[in-house]
């Protein structure tokens, strides 16, 4: 079995990988950990223990190229939606709603939100949405006034390929008089 010693470094070993600490602060947080082990293991109740609260404050957190966990101070984010989902097991309102963050308030960093913003720009996503919000009023009209067939969606025509499958045509029906010399030919050979 292994000593509260080994433990307590494998705790702090674990928590080292993901946040970048110096040496003095490893050998702080494994005299933390050590102590609060002994007193676990002696049936006595820990102290100090409390949330670490970032120093760093709401307008602070949202910078142009990352974004800050107000929870853990952890930064380097795009944005903190999966980060709040796996390391604190929140969803983005309550997060919003515990630091008072306006609802409205994207929790992305700025750059990061233009460039989706140009990507779905360039695309033609906007107009996409106005003709999808046009049919879904068209159908909602068409619930109040009773009317049974729904209004579905114009698509655009797809230009033709008739001139591709004429081509073919004639080949197909050129081989097909050879075809059948073919067979009549064979039943012959057979006699």
């Amino acid at each position: 079995m292994a000593t509260l010693v080994e433990i307590a470094a494998q705790l702090v070993s674990s928590h080292a990988s993901s946040t970048p600490m110096t040496s003095d602060e490893l050998l702080a947080e494994i005299a933390k950990v050590h102590a609060a082990l002994k007193n676990l293991e002696a049936g006595q109740a820990i102290e100090g223990v409390e949330e670490t609260r970032s120093s760093v404050s709401v307008k602070e957190a949202f910078k142009k190229n990352e974004v800050v966990c107000l929870i853990c101070g952890k930064g380097g984010f795009k944005t903190l939606a999966r980060h709040l989902s796996t390391a604190h097991g929140m969803k983005p309102g309550a997060y919003k709603k515990q630091f008072g963050i306006s609802s409205k308030q994207a929790l992305s960093a700025k750059s990061y939100s233009e460039a989706r913003r140009k990507m779905a720009q360039d695309r033609g996503l906007a107009d996409n949405l106005a003709k999808a919000r046009e049919v879904r009023m068209a159908n909602i009209e068409a619930k109040k006034e009773g009317v049974a067939k729904p209004v579905k969606p114009a698509k655009a025509a797809k230009p033709a390929k008739a001139p591709a499958k004429a081509a073919k045509a004639p080949a197909k029906t050129a081989a097909a008089p050879k075809a059948a010399k073919a067979k009549t030919t064979a039943p012959k050979a057979k006699k």
